[in-house]
């Protein structure tokens, strides 16, 4: 069953986490998939990972001339663009008082920004009838103790998934949000803790989840590849939580 059968896709952040297993999805449902990253050799680690029908472009999606030579690249190959996973972002914990503007520009530099204008530059190849998702979290609805500039990210994101979807609905293209809740992944590495502080950090997020575990890469994959398909045809506007009940209760 081919439900992403002969689209072109771009997945921002693809080399690893929740952007690889996407990526693996939307070939394995026909699709064409370039991946960005910033690392080469995770890049090129992932397009072996993945195997066939994809293209590889480091990009830092928060650099405006990383946005354009990307673009180029896929309208030089492919010509148009059907799906948008604007997956790219992250970010370190720093409690209120520890916050410095650094920290601020470099979350809201990638996550805000970057992702703003991936989907913005995206416009002129994104074929009528299109899909958008971007990648936030159950953080846009939920307090987190020392992420508060992330949850602020994210919950512009789904702000942005409202707006969009009036500034697109003239050319039919679609634009949802996915907000993954506990999902380990390479970039729980970032947070700034120690491996013994990130497993603490995870199993104490687990007494809040009702299905009593956390979710994997795949899980958040199969929900993406949901809203890309026309098995969401009328699906358009909303936040689509993945976090096994975690922001329900």
């Amino acid at each position: 069953m081919n439900r992403l059968d002969k689209k072109i896709a771009l997945v921002t952040g693809g080399s690893s986490g929740i952007g690889l297993a996407t990526a693996q999805r939307f070939v394995e449902e026909g699709a064409y998939v370039f991946i960005t990253g910033r690392r080469q050799s995770a890049l090129e680690a992932a397009v072996k990972t993945v195997g066939r029908n994809v293209t590889a472009v480091q990009a830092d999606t928060s650099k405006s001339g990383d946005l354009d030579a990307l673009y180029k690249t896929i309208e030089q190959e492919k010509g148009r663009l059907d799906i948008l996973f604007a997956n790219a972002g992250g970010g370190t914990l720093l409690p209120l008082g520890a916050i410095t503007e650094e920290h601020f520009d470099s979350t809201f530099g990638v996550n805000v920004k970057g992702v703003l204008f991936t989907v913005q530059k995206a416009l002129p190849l994104m074929s009528a009838g299109g899909s958008i998702i971007l990648n936030a979290s159950t953080t846009s609805v939920k307090g987190v103790p020392s992420f508060s500039v992330y949850s602020a990210t994210k919950a512009a994101l789904r702000s942005f998934a409202r707006s969009w979807t009036l500034d697109l609905k003239g050319r039919g293209i679609r634009v949802n949000a996915v907000s993954p809740g506990v999902v380990p992944t390479p970039g729980y590495d970032l947070l700034g803790l120690t491996a013994e502080q990130v497993q603490g950090f995870v199993d104490a997020q687990v007494a809040g989840i009702p299905l009593g575990r956390v979710g994997t890469p795949d899980e958040i994959a199969k929900a993406v590849v949901f809203l890309a398909s026309d098995d969401s045809s009328f699906v358009n506007g909303i936040e689509l939580f993945v976090d096994g009940g975690m922001a329900q209760i």
